[in-house]
Parts: structure tokens; sequence; C-alpha cells
């Protein structure tokens, strides 16, 4: 069962092409945006690694200034593969030495699919959190969900992961969390 678990010490937040012109185009790119910056409170909150990738910003703009805010140290990845799993983003894993990696980001048949992909096959365990992931349609959405799962990614939601990093309740990280999830 040690796969299924999540501990702050072990685990990294990737966050993908959340950017401006992308989001007008997606369906629930609003609820990315809010769910993205939850698993980013955490994330600060128990000084886990947050990596942030942006495909093409000239073309698609910089990442959203909601989740831009929330980032202590920005700092952002540049891109145009499709895939965010790029040499940059697998050298700053390997030196974190964190082999499970939750996702967020757009789009989710894509760029998403592509990254989980290629995380799973250099042997990370990969968390895909469905409520923090978006496509254009709704059956491209559900088409990589199921893609995902079939390859081995764990699809899951942000309470399940916000909740599984805390561990219990009564800390102040908790209290914290918990007003944003009301």
């Amino acid at each position: 069962m040690e796969k299924f678990i999540l501990r702050k010490e072990d685990s990294v937040i990737l966050i993908i092409d959340i950017q401006e012109r992308l989001v007008p185009a997606m369906e629930d790119g609003q609820r990315v945006i809010d769910n993205t910056n939850i698993l980013m409170t955490l994330a600060k909150g128990l000084e886990m690694p947050i990596l942030v990738t942006e495909q093409y910003p000239k073309g698609l703009g910089p990442t959203v200034s909601e989740i831009r805010e929330n980032l202590d140290k920005p700092l952002i990845y540049e891109k145009t593969s499709f895939t965010a799993y790029t040499d940059d983003i697998a050298e700053s894993l390997k030196k974190l030495g964190r082999k499970k990696v939750i996702i967020t980001g757009m789009e989710t048949h894509v760029c998403v699919f592509q990254t989980i992909r290629d995380l799973i096959a250099d042997g990370y365990e990969v968390f895909l959190v469905k409520d923090a992931v978006c496509s254009r349609t709704k059956e491209n959405y559900n088409n990589a969900l199921d893609m995902m799962k079939t390859i081995g990614a764990f699809v899951t939601n942000t309470e399940s992961v916000l909740f599984d990093l805390m561990k219990e309740s009564g800390s102040p990280i908790f209290k914290k969390i918990s007003k944003l999830i009301k």
C-alpha cells in the first residue's frame, strides 16, 4: 500500500501550463486555478517543493497571476515540448529526490497526459488531481483520465491529497486549509 500514500517528504507538486491565454478556452479553468492554489497553500505550509511549467509563454502568456502570486520563489520552467518532463524538470526532480509527483494543470489530454506518461516511464509515482486539471472539452478530459489510469497514474482529487498529506487535524496548517475548502 506504500505507493498509494502521500507524505510531504516524498512528494512534489508539478503545475503544468496554467497560463493566461489558455484559461479562457478551458472548461472548468477557474476550478483548476482555485484547487491548484489550495494545493499550493498546503505545499508551502508543509515546505514541499512546487515546480511550474509554461508552454511557449510568448504565445500563451505567462502563468496566471493567481498562481504566480502564490509562489514564494517563482521557479517557472519554460518549454516548447508538450511534455512538461523536460530535461530541466527531470534534473530538478532528481535533485529533490522525491518520487511522488502530484499533478495539476492544462490540458489534460495533451501536456498533462504526456508528462504523466513520461514520469511513469521514468519510475515516478504520479498522482493526478482530477479536479485540478482540465481540457477544452469534457470528451478530451474524460478520455485522458481513462488513458492515465490505464498507464498507472493514481487519479485522485484535491481534498484526498490535502488530507493524506496533512495526516491529522488540529495543526495550524489544518486550520488554514479547512477554511479554504468550506
